[in-house]
């Protein structure tokens, strides 16, 4: 059996997804935004997460391999932290890296 693996269609960069999959103009717009507001949320926590983990670091003058031992992961993973590479974490694992060192996450909802 041959799996069909060939490209019919490209989204642009930049273009509404939600529209070229065929929701009315209106529905789309509103979807796009929602989705890009989603994606800046999550990426603000984040680097919140983030910032809490490099502080350490700096506040305990560690070597990024110091760190890595300490919170058990990769000292490329550190790396990445500390230069604030959110698309290569979840919000989980940051929480997780965040508890190794006794610095629980607790989560507020509402402003």
């Amino acid at each position: 059996m041959k799996i069909d693996t060939q490209i019919r269609h490209v989204t642009k960069p930049g273009a509404n997804l939600f529209l070229e999959l065929g929701f009315p103009p209106a529905e789309a717009k509103r979807l796009q935004a929602a989705s890009k507001n989603l994606i800046n949320d999550i990426t603000q926590l984040k680097e919140q997460l983030m910032d809490e983990l490099a502080a350490w670091i700096e506040q305990h003058h560690l070597k990024q391999a110091d760190a890595a031992e300490i919170r058990m992961v990769s000292r490329s993973r550190v790396s990445d932290v500390v230069n604030r590479k959110t698309s290569r974490f979840t919000i989980d694992t940051l929480v997780e890296m965040l508890s190794r060192i006794d610095k629980p996450v607790r989560l507020a909802i509402g402003r």
